[in-house]
């Protein structure tokens, strides 16, 4: 795979099943080094870059999630990835990881067996008003109310002035976002949340439900919109699991303990 834009923790178990995560608006592919800690040596953890940020920096972002989709899928595509594999998106990736996930289905190249869909609604004709912000000061200032382990960062002018560029691109990139309705996917979906969530509620998040003809399982925890940071362990926990019940799918053994669709299932 393309190590500019996937990056790869550690070396890969023989037949482990390929995690690839998309990061939140202003992140960055290692925002996902815990969970790889976390799921190792069972999954092969991979994480998106997306340009614009860290040692992508002087890259031009993409300038809308359509088009970070597209510049994804292409490279899944051209590098002929094995299946199987799964997406886990938290916040914008969740939108990125299912825009990449459907382009895949459209163009009947290897999709992810699964989605992990974190702190998001489903998309709809709207635009969700958290997405369009006037300009810095409304950037900062939501990033703030999002709360996260990273949020004391901005008490800091020069790593503000380090991380402001990122999240200006993808507060773009969000806005600039129009969801096209499509027929569903055809692949399972776990949905995670948090119960107190600022700017996701439960009901938002449920509505993944619509977006694919497979069962959907809702898993809700304690916490913010960064719920991930205090529950990491449980989610770790809902991934191997919807990761083992792909690997039973490829052995031919059925979908495991997943099959059944789960709704507000607290964690």
């Amino acid at each position: 795979m393309d190590g500019q834009w996937f990056r790869r923790f550690g070396d890969p178990e023989p037949d482990a099943l390929k995690l690839i995560c998309f990061p939140h608006a202003g992140g960055a592919a290692s925002a996902y080094q815990q969970l790889y800690r976390r799921l190792r040596p069972h999954v092969e953890v991979l994480a998106v870059q997306y340009p614009g940020r860290q040692d992508r920096r002087l890259e031009t972002p993409a300038a809308d999630i359509g088009e970070l989709a597209a510049m994804i899928a292409g490279k899944l595509a051209d590098g002929e990835t094995a299946a199987p594999f799964a997406f886990f998106g938290h916040s914008m990736g969740a939108l990125v990881a299912y825009e990449t996930a459907r382009l895949l289905e459209e163009r009947g190249v290897p999709a992810p067996r699964r989605l992990f869909l974190s702190a998001r609604g489903a998309p709809g004709p709207r635009r969700s008003p958290h997405d369009v912000l006037p300009d810095d000061e409304a950037i900062l200032a939501a990033v703030r109310r999002l709360g996260g382990t990273g949020v004391a960062l901005l008490d800091d002018p020069e790593l503000v002035a380090m991380v402001l560029p990122a999240l200006r691109a993808d507060y773009a990139a969000l806005a600039a976002y129009s969801w096209t309705p499509r027929e569903p996917l055809h692949m399972p979906v776990s949905v995670l949340c948090g119960d107190a969530d600022p700017v996701v509620s439960v009901e938002e998040a449920s509505g993944w439900r619509a977006f694919t003809r497979a069962e959907t399982e809702v898993r809700v925890f304690p916490g913010g919109h960064f719920y991930v940071d205090q529950r990491l362990d449980d989610v770790a926990e809902v991934v191997l699991r919807g990761v083992r019940s792909v690997s039973a799918a490829r052995a031919g053994n059925g979908a495991c303990d997943d099959r059944t669709p789960v709704s507000d299932v607290r964690g």
